[in-house]
């Protein structure tokens, strides 16, 4: 997914430097998205590894779990003798969330400073070293290693590589921030669709009497993953200095655009208003629908019971054996839909915000997700209409979606582009507290209401309208953004006080704000080329994600 070698390289610079990926004349923008994909469709797989929690809840024992009677958390991490539960292994998905956040805000400064490449390169090490780790805590059967690996390792991996192309992207598509980080963000969501389904058909080819295939199906991830996303992070360039596209001038600033006219540091950027009212935005847009998408199968089920399976009148659980599997099938193909419209979410939304504007977006999917929750769904709930209670899912969740792809431009909107890419990682704090509040609110809810009698398709009632509550916060806070006060913005340079800056594209400088050449050709050899490597797969796994979503219908 690189361009051409580039020349010489300027002493003292090496291969990795940031100073050394500044594109070259004639250099296609159009291979910065395939690279971008090609890293977030490996890390994506984070969404997917729940398709390995019912194997490893039987890695011992194989055919059915060796259960110790008294395991607590702590013996589980350890032991060696007794399967671990699937409520051991759901804490990966906490340790990956939580550490993604803080990885990306405690090195999002130095991904500024080292540029794309160097990141992207730690982010393969750490994602595919972590899973090499996890493969060996399967092998000696020491879950702590697991958590060490992929949780931890891999964690740091996931944050790196999830804003590594974000400032990017932004630099080299100043035209379209919008679409151009939906394009990327999306292929985070679209990595489990790929990576499930393969681990699946791995796990199912190693599998014996001796073992589930888990450990080997990890190394082969592992190396398949390690191969695209150092291919994606050889493949990154970043524009020189002030460069824009051909023909291009930056709109002048308007209420709704907010388009920044200057940078704020990365060191101001968190005691500006602004900051703390995008990230509440972000934190209760994923708050208010990471949690119900994560128990997306058994709310279904549980709310139509019999419908699902033409067996109308039967209440969930009042499920024969039989019934479960058939109900838990259509479940299946619940969360297969919702994932394609999380997907498809993240690219139409943030294309959207570059006509609509970014607060004006978010403004409307706010409000689209109160009306939602507050009214159709829970008419849709009580009134067992099927149809509209998916459609309406499926709407949350793009929107869920779109609110992850489209920050980063609101971002590059209020407060510049030079410092975006830390900006964001500071962010996605929100998304890991995001993460353990969505599930808590979901959790406790459901569980006070089963406790208290309510019947199971009653139970999520006041779950949908907690979240409507939750998200009318959110608008106000949207409602709230204005234009970054001027002392915040970096001081430029007196008019007259200094000569102006050269830009150096290859051994030429030139003056700044123009293209030289760089960033044309749209479809070209390489472009395609690169565009067919990531393409492909991710139309394989929305083909398979069809396939289960049919059992719906």
């Amino acid at each position: 997914m690189s361009s051409a070698a580039d020349a010489a390289r300027p002493p003292g610079v090496g291969f990795l430097d940031r100073e050394n990926t500044v594109a070259k004349a004639g250099f296609n923008r159009w291979l910065i998205p395939p690279c971008a994909l090609a890293i977030h469709l490996c890390i994506g797989m984070a969404y997917g590894f729940s398709v390995f929690w019912l194997p490893l809840s039987r890695a011992l024992g194989v055919s059915q779990a060796v259960a110790c009677e008294g395991m607590t958390l702590a013996t589980a991490l350890f032991t060696t003798t007794c399967d671990w539960r699937v409520s051991d292994l759901l804490w990966m998905y906490t340790l990956f969330f939580v550490v993604l956040g803080a990885a990306a805000a405690i090195w999002g400064g130095w991904l500024e400073r080292a540029g794309p490449r160097k990141a992207g390169l730690v982010a393969a090490v750490c994602w595919c070293g972590g899973m090499v780790i996890s493969a060996l805590g399967i092998y000696v059967h020491q879950l702590w290693l697991m958590w060490l690996g992929s949780g931890l390792i891999g964690g740091i991996g996931l944050g790196l590589g999830y804003i590594s192309p974000v400032s990017t992207l932004i630099k080299w598509f100043p035209d379209r921030r919008g679409m151009a980080t939906g394009m990327a963000i999306m292929g985070f969501g679209g990595g489990a669709m790929i990576g499930s389904p393969l681990a699946d058909i791995l796990m199912r080819h190693f599998a014996n009497a001796e073992g589930v295939g888990v450990w080997q199906t990890f190394l082969v991830l592992a190396a398949g993953y390690f191969v695209f996303m150092v291919a994606g992070a050889l493949g990154y360039r970043v524009p020189p200095e002030n460069w824009r596209p051909a023909g291009w001038t930056p709109p002048a600033a308007t209420g709704n655009r907010m388009i920044a006219t200057g940078d704020v540091h990365l060191k101001d950027a968190h005691k500006t208003p602004q900051f703390w009212l995008i990230w509440t935005v972000l934190l209760i847009n994923v708050t208010a629908s990471i949690g119900l998408i994560g128990v997306a199968s058994p709310m279904l089920q549980e709310i139509f019971g019999g419908r699902l399976i033409g067996a109308d009148g039967v209440a969930f659980l009042n499920f024969t054996p039989e019934q479960r599997t058939a109900a838990a099938a259509v479940g299946a193909g619940f969360v297969g839909l919702v994932s394609l419209f999380n997907i498809g979410g993240r690219f139409f939304w943030a294309s959207f915000s570059d006509k609509l504007g970014r607060k004006t977006m978010y403004a409307v999917i706010l409000a689209l997700g109160i009306a939602l929750y507050a009214v159709l769904i829970p008419f849709a709930a009580s009134s067992s209409l099927l149809f509209v209670f998916v459609a309406s899912f499926c709407v949350i969740a793009s929107m869920y979606g779109g609110g992850f792809a489209t920050v980063p431009a609101y971002l590059a909107d209020v407060f510049g582009t030079k410092f975006v890419g830390a900006i964001h990682g500071r962010l996605l704090t929100a998304w890991s507290l995001a993460g353990i509040f969505g599930g808590l609110i979901t959790g406790n809810i459901r569980d006070a209401q089963i406790a208290s009698g309510v019947p199971r398709e009653a139970v999520y009632q006041p779950i949908f309208f907690t979240m409507a509550a939750l998200l009318a916060v959110g608008f106000v806070a949207n409602l709230l953004v204005r234009p970054v006060a001027e002392k915040w913005q970096m001081r430029q340079e007196a008019k007259g006080a200094a000569k102006p800056k050269l830009a150096t594209v290859g051994a030429t400088a030139m003056p700044v704000g123009g293209d030289y050449g760089i960033g044309r050709g749209g479809v070209s050899g390489p472009a395609v080329i690169a565009w067919l490597a990531v393409g492909l797969p991710l139309l394989w796994g929305v083909y398979i994600t069809l396939m289960k979503a049919t059992a719906l219908f």
